[in-house]
């Protein structure tokens, strides 16, 4: 990139539109730090644009996976990946020395929450340090990780800034959300427009150019600390329209209403509703998480969140709810205890049709019940053991039962917490005396209606 910048400290109008023109040719080297559920599938994507894309991990099994033309995410196809290796448009390495290959770099690395429920930005620290050793003039940077605003400034910047290279001159700097929704087949990378923020005006058309060759539409707004915000709105709008729902589930039980026929009747209204529904609480690394970066952010500047706090807290509450409808509902019908049942967890997915379990509320129903001293097995057609988790550490190993009619006729209780397409429910409900279903899963199910209570 340096041929296409002059030799001052300053990036001039010139030297900058020359890279935008190579960018839009396609004619760089693109590094993307993170090649999970985020930096996969737009690495994938960018390919298909770019003369070479270089993946980056800490992680050296995705390292080798990758090189091999391997997929470890189970809706990205073998395929895809090996083809894009054996055209050398794609490779990954674990030696981050290797960045001052490259012309950009997009850094997709987790933002979890501590314990306490506040930002935990070790993963973007430690990433943007590992960038700074190596970082030259005329390089393009992006952070996707979702996270408050504030944090490219703020955070990134200074990092980066510490080699006495400048942002907007030296370097340039950019924030840009990630899209993604695992298992959705009606939406791709590429399909899904790309909302790019900077601080000056060369970082952001080097940023904005970087994705007009990869995704259908590119949406530039003013500063990172917007790009930031539209993220974390995106996700809080749902959130809190799902703890709505959730809240009128519990009223509506109360009252023998099923919630699930009053939303697809209000759904026919055209105009002023929009469907959201209810479920067993939050998962995925998005919206359990969006929510609380804000409210943590927004104390800063003495506001309270109290709206967003209160949605937070109906969805935290959900797997708890659905533990005491089922230990109600085990008590009343047969005059069992949770702590002498014997329940399965059906679905350990944060969503159905995935093998992504980042944050599902499966694992709080399972401890959960077993704290209550029931005998606890789960059942998953994607998630046959549980994979090493930062949150759930004693879980990993654990398999997934066999389904067949005698291993459902052991257990009192099945929880539906993910509702995948391939699981057979009727199955289910015939052979295991409760079903408790927070996904309207079994609303297919004929025969044994008896049998299911929706929590």
């Amino acid at each position: 990139m340096s041929e296409y910048l002059n030799d001052s400290s300053v990036a001039d109008a010139g030297s900058v539109g020359a890279f935008v023109d190579r960018i839009k040719r396609g004619d760089i080297t693109v590094g993307i730090v993170g090649m999970g559920y985020v930096g996969l599938p737009l690495a994938l994507a960018m390919t298909r644009h770019f003369r070479h894309v270089r993946g980056f991990d800490i992680d050296q099994s995705k390292v080798e996976a990758l090189n091999t033309g391997d997929s470890y995410i189970r809706q990205i196809p073998a395929t895809l990946i090996g083809d894009a290796v054996k055209a050398g448009r794609l490779s990954a390495t674990a030696d981050f020395a290797e960045l001052r290959d490259v012309d950009a770099i997009i850094l997709c690395v987790p933002t979890p929450l501590s314990p306490q429920r506040e930002p935990d930005l070790t993963y973007i620290v430690k990433t943007t340090n590992s960038v700074r050793q190596h970082l030259r003039r005329g390089h393009v940077v992006v952070l996707e990780s979702t996270t408050y605003p504030g944090t490219t400034a703020e955070v990134v910047r200074p990092i980066l800034e510490e080699t006495g290279l400048k942002c907007g001159t030296d370097f340039f700097l950019a924030y840009s959300p990630e899209r993604e929704d695992p298992g959705n087949v009606k939406f791709k990378t590429e399909t899904v427009p790309k909302v790019v923020g900077a601080d000056d005006p060369a970082s952001q058309a080097l940023a904005c150019a970087l994705y007009e060759g990869v995704v259908v539409k590119v949406v530039p707004v003013s500063t990172m600390h917007t790009a930031e915000a539209t993220k974390l709105t995106e996700n809080i709008f749902r959130a809190v329209n799902i703890a709505l729902v959730n809240e009128l589930k519990m009223v509506f039980d109360r009252m023998g209403i099923d919630v699930w026929e009053v939303i697809e009747a209000a759904k026919t209204k055209p105009f002023g509703f929009m469907p959201f529904y209810p479920g067993p609480g939050l998962g995925g690394h998005c919206i359990p998480i969006d929510p609380f970066y804000l409210t943590w952010k927004a104390r800063e500047y003495e506001i309270s969140t109290k709206f967003i706090e209160l949605a937070g807290e109906i969805n935290t509450a959900m797997p708890r709810y659905v533990i005491a409808r089922t230990a109600e509902t085990l008590d009343e019908r047969f005059g069992k205890a949770l702590s002498r049942s014997k329940v399965l967890v059906v679905g350990l997915a944060y969503k159905k049709n995935v093998d992504d379990v980042r944050e599902s509320p499966a694992f709080k129903v399972l401890e959960f019940l077993e704290r209550r001293g029931t005998q606890v097995d789960y059942y998953d057609p994607f998630v046959p053991v549980i994979p090493d988790m930062r949150e759930h550490p004693d879980m990993a190993g654990r398999r997934s039962i066999t389904w067949s009619p005698d291993e459902l006729a052991r257990f009192d209780a099945a929880i539906i917490v993910t509702d995948h397409d391939n699981v057979d429910y009727q199955a289910l409900v015939q052979h295991c005396p409760l079903v408790v279903d927070t996904r309207n899963a079994t609303r297919g199910v004929t025969g044994g209606e008896d049998r299911i209570v929706r929590a």
